[in-house]
């Protein structure tokens, strides 16, 4: 299986069947929304989804950036995860709310 990054999500490849991949965008400057993550139902159980997004917490990590969970997975592993909280945004709860 190979670990992919294109600009906006990283992705699993197993040979020419996408496994997995998970979404971001760019909220405004130093922010991106963790959108969707998707484990096919045949790599289910194996701990991808979080592969998926400990890449996505690296990257933002290495770039500087915060982020604001969109998707349920990425909601629920902040909740899960204190460790990781350090990379959300300061105001994610409003951003998620669509500010005006």
């Amino acid at each position: 299986m190979e670990f992919k990054h294109e600009d906006g999500r990283f992705f699993l490849q197993d040979g020419d069947k996408m496994a997995g991949e998970i979404t971001y965008s760019t909220v405004k400057d130093g922010v991106i929304s963790i959108d969707h993550t998707f484990v096919d139902d045949d790599y289910r159980g194996q701990g991808l989804a979080g592969k998926l997004l400990n890449a996505v917490l690296d990257y933002a990590d290495l770039k500087s950036l915060k982020i604001v969970p969109v998707c349920e997975y990425a909601k629920a592993s902040f909740k899960k995860k204190p460790e990781i909280r350090f990379l959300l945004a300061e105001n994610y709860q409003e951003l998620l709310k669509g500010e005006k």
